[in-house]
């Protein structure tokens, strides 16, 4: 199909302004910097930005309103992240123009083993089982996280900045429209008798009668409300008290009991990253190193930036679509074979980003689908100390529920953050008003492929399992702030958050206009396409290029973004899939 037959029809369904692509937003531009004070923060609730912007407000930190945020998202939003599960966070300081990775990424107790996963014939254990178990919980990171980006970035004290969720968590919030969705669609996975597993969640949210409080039903948790007190007065007490002891607990009841130990719990320890950068046109992308999938989100962009370039109708041509795809299609193809837990395997990293192997990726993309930009390549070659290994193939689940949120404070400091508690609700296991993470199903759950090759991805005591959050920050020619990005949904996140990168630096788009493009996921041969989003011209379109297309409900992503404008001020975008809040000072 012609693009020029495609154009209107198309933009019209994206509400553009025209068949144009903007240039307003190229990097090109001269950028003023965060000269006057000013503050944005951007989260999928209004309650958690509420939180934050009351932190600002106060002469807070970026990190600071971090904390107020992720400990009220706890509380409203479980079914996405938690004090008990884990996150990666990337920061940016503008005073000395440094981007740091704070990686609260959960990690596997001592006594996981590589076939936790498997039933005794062999074959994997079905998703939900592994799930609604002890035996998916990773040790807790997020705290530990928090609490090191608040030694090096907090301006104002640990304990007030628990405030906000304490008194909603007391008082009682209103169940949204979104958590009651989750509960109506997801509900039937929460035990609600001891013979399927602890029954915690299900007194929470269901009433006598087992139908979920309704929306606007006013929730009330004193279990958090205790644990918010031990933990805004001493955040050690999370990993050395009463708290470690009741998750160890809970993890090792039936069914499927896991392995975690108070002692394991007392032994985690988040870690400070170099952030990886990868540079595109005459910017920096960054964003954190294994085990996030971030690497996957700088290869489209250095793959998109060697590729064929963008026609000037950007978002409204089909033909741009299909390079998309097959930019994502390359990159998910080796993430998915290479990257894991650093301590644990070795990667090809800077193979992965170096500028001649995306050339060479770049150049097997073509006008129609082909079957080789689903092929792993090889960046071994391309590696500072080229190795002959031979990766299995990985068939990892990773599933939807996660949250993400952005921060500018008024230093101009910026904080992207991705948490999880892994899938919906986690394991359905509560201690302490939390929802248990169930991270551990991010590991593949067969330690070697059909050919006997090990996976970078197994399961192993103490490793931290892949990741496909993928916080971005991205900074200009003069490395000053221009925009942070990002997203949760699984293995989705990677094509989500590179969707607003596209939108913004090849198509010319506003944040928000980037944010509301239908999402599409090319990963492995299939190219799913938002349903209900895509005008059905583009499915059309990218079928007749021979993309073996699935218009997929499924593709919900959250993403949360700030955008520097030339004049310094601040440009936001929240996802109208989710219930996302922008707020500004």
């Amino acid at each position: 199909m012609k693009s020029s037959v495609f154009l209107c029809a198309l933009v019209s369904a994206f509400a553009l302004s025209g068949c144009n692509a903007k240039d307003e937003n190229s990097t090109n531009k001269e950028h003023k910097p965060l000269t006057k004070p000013q503050a944005m923060i951007v989260t999928a609730n209004p309650h958690a930005t509420q939180a934050g912007l009351d932190v600002l407000r106060a002469g807070g930190s970026a990190v600071d309103a971090a904390i107020a945020v992720e400990s009220v998202l706890s509380l409203v939003e479980p079914q996405s992240s938690g004090l008990a599960g884990g996150a990666f966070m990337v920061h940016y300081d503008n005073e000395t123009k440094e981007i740091a990775v704070y990686d609260g990424r959960e990690t596997a107790p001592a006594g996981a083993t590589a076939d936790m996963f498997l039933q005794q014939n062999g074959k994997r254990l079905p998703f939900i089982e592994a799930k609604t178990s002890g035996l998916s919980t990773g040790v807790p990171g997020v705290l530990s996280m928090l609490s090191l980006a608040h030694k090096e970035h907090g301006e104002l004290p640990w304990k007030g900045l628990f405030t906000r969720a304490t008194e909603l968590a007391e008082e009682g919030f209103e169940i949204s429209p979104r958590l009651f969705g989750m509960l109506e669609r997801f509900g039937k996975f929460i035990p609600s008798t001891p013979e399927q597993g602890p029954t915690d969640a299900y007194e929470y949210f269901f009433d006598d009668e087992g139908k979920p409080h309704p929306v606007g039903y006013k929730l009330k948790n004193p279990d958090y409300v205790e644990t918010l007190n031990i933990v805004s007065n001493n955040v050690d007490d999370f990993y050395h008290g009463d708290i470690a002891k009741k998750i160890a607990e809970m993890v090792q009841k039936s069914p499927r009991a896991g392995t975690i130990t108070a002692k394991d719990i007392a032994g985690y320890k988040a870690v400070k990253r170099s952030a990886l950068c990868q540079p595109y046109r005459d910017t920096q992308i960054c964003g954190a190193p294994p085990p996030s999938s971030w690497l996957a989100v700088g290869m489209i962009m250095g793959i998109l930036e060697n590729g064929p370039k963008p026609t000037p109708e950007g978002a409204s041509d089909p033909a741009n679509w299909a390079v998309i795809a097959q930019a994502q299609q390359l990159a998910y193809s080796d993430r998915d074979r290479f990257i894991g837990d650093p301590n644990f395997v070795d990667m090809p990293i800077k193979g992965m980003l170096n500028k001649e192997y995306l050339k060479k990726r770049a150049e097997l993309i073509t006008p129609n689908a082909n079957t080789q930009t689903y092929q792993v390549g090889n960046p071994w070659a391309y590696n500072d100390k080229p190795e002959d290994i031979i990766a299995g193939v990985d068939t990892t689940d990773d599933v939807h529920g996660t949250t993400h949120f952005v921060i500018v404070d008024t230093k101009g400091d910026v904080v992207s953050m991705t948490a999880t508690v892994e899938s919906i609700f986690g394991t359905t296991r509560m201690v302490g008003g939390m929802f248990l993470n169930n991270q551990l199903t991010d590991f593949s759950f067969q330690p070697v492929d059909s050919e006997g090759n090990p996976v970078a991805n197994a399961v192993a005591p103490n490793k931290r399992p892949r990741s496909s959050m993928s916080p971005t920050i991205v900074l200009d020619k003069n490395g000053e702030f221009l925009m942070a990005t990002g997203s949760p949904g699984g293995n989705n996140i990677i094509a989500y958050t590179a969707k607003t990168l596209v939108g913004v630096f090849e198509w010319g788009l506003g944040p928000q206009e980037a944010v509301d493009l239908p999402n599409m996921v090319a990963r492995g041969e299939k190219v799913r396409l938002e349903k209900g989003a895509t005008p059905q011209s583009l499915i059309d379109a990218m079928k007749e290029l021979g993309f073996n297309v699935d218009a997929s409900r499924g593709e919900n992503s959250g993403l949360s973004v700030i955008l520097r404008r030339p004049d310094g001020s601040l440009e936001g975008a929240a996802d109208k899939r989710r219930e996302g809040v922008i707020g500004q000072l």
